[in-house]
């Protein structure tokens, strides 16, 4: 467990609030399109009781995923899926949110951005479990401050990525860092690395880092122009 008051706490602190701010864009989407038909009032609870049951939820899942991390080849497969997660951050976004449904009743809307913060958090979870190292207070500390800023500044947060994409590539760069030092440091893969340097980390976070901003980089372009290509082919019929 990391020490509070230590650089070390509020490094991993900064990257659980950086995941939860990148891969929570969603929720923002998610509680609009829940809460749309409620009358001013209404919307206002909604998006409170929503916020509570979504977020005590993802730190319950969060909780478990830092038990399963803890058995041989877990961290290695999670660090895999989070490689894949980190990708598909830098791929162009399709419409993932047409069935999500709205409600006219507050609980209907709180169900609603309840279940589809539960399916949509998997990538959240995964991520977050590898950059707390096992300490839930951290998870949670995290989770805290970066509420807010998904909650209420999610415009903001969306806009600056808009307009600098390089905020999804250094994201992306940062899931893939946490994915690498996740796989290095599986229980399994402990004892084969205990004859090399403590800093082995840093290697492994580097080359998970790169790997994700470069297939990622590659995997866009080809979809941007696969999609140009689409695009172009009615003007050709006409």
């Amino acid at each position: 467990m990391l020490e509070m008051l230590t650089p070390q706490f509020y490094v991993a602190a900064l990257q659980i609030i950086v995941i939860d701010i990148l891969l929570g864009g969603d929720n923002a989407v998610v509680i609009a399109l829940a809460c749309r038909k409620l009358n001013a009032k209404q919307r206002n609870q909604g998006i409170f009781w929503g916020v509570f049951g979504a977020v005590g939820l993802r730190v319950i899942l969060i909780f478990f995923a830092l038990k399963l991390l803890a058995l041989p080849f877990l961290k290695i497969i999670g660090g895999l899926l989070l490689l894949w997660i980190g990708v598909k951050l830098l791929l162009p976004e399709d419409d993932a949110h047409t069935s999500v449904e709205s409600s006219d009743s507050l609980w209907g809307a709180v169900k609603t951005i309840v279940i589809a913060d539960a399916v949509m958090s998997l990538d959240n979870v995964i991520a977050v479990a590898g950059a707390a190292h096992g300490d839930m207070l951290l998870v949670v500390f995290g989770i805290a401050i970066s509420i807010p800023i998904i909650v209420w500044g999610s415009k903001l947060v969306m806009g600056l990525m808009d307009r600098f994409p390089m905020v999804i590539t250094l994201g992306g760069g940062l899931l893939g860092w946490i994915a690498g030092h996740m796989m290095v440091t599986d229980i399994w893969a402990t004892p084969f690395l205990a004859a090399y340097p403590r800093w082995l980390h840093y290697p492994a976070s580097v080359t998970g880092a790169l790997f994700v901003v470069i297939v990622g980089s590659l995997l866009a372009r080809r979809k941007i122009a696969r999609q140009a290509a689409l695009a172009k082919e009615p003007r050709q019929e006409d």
